[in-house]
């Protein structure tokens, strides 16, 4: 069974990704790893984070295709765990990708 997370980015940054072969966002250089979310937290991350910004896009991540580390981290200030993944997402792993903003 395929374990499906989500992220969230800009058209231009996934555009730049599919060029470049891989996706990087650049809390992977800042912390150590790329904020993921699971289905119910993709609309809190969407308000808080993202309010404003745009055109965005949701990546869908069969997390089984990773070639990175996946590990899932408390957040204190929020009280719940989020999937983090620790390198570079690989392509293949996003099944699928859809406009949110």
């Amino acid at each position: 069974m395929s374990h499906i997370i989500y992220h969230i980015t800009t058209q231009a940054e996934w555009e730049g990704a599919k060029k470049i072969g891989f996706y990087e966002a650049s809390s992977l250089h800042a912390e150590g790893f790329i904020h993921c979310s699971t289905a119910h937290q993709v609309d809190g991350v969407l308000q808080r984070y993202f309010a404003g910004k745009g055109p965005l896009v949701k990546l869908t991540i069969d997390s089984d295709k990773l070639h990175a580390r996946l590990q899932h981290d408390f957040s204190i200030s929020l009280n719940e765990h989020f999937p983090h993944i620790y390198g570079r997402i690989n392509l293949d792993a996003v099944v699928e990708v859809t406009e949110v903003g």
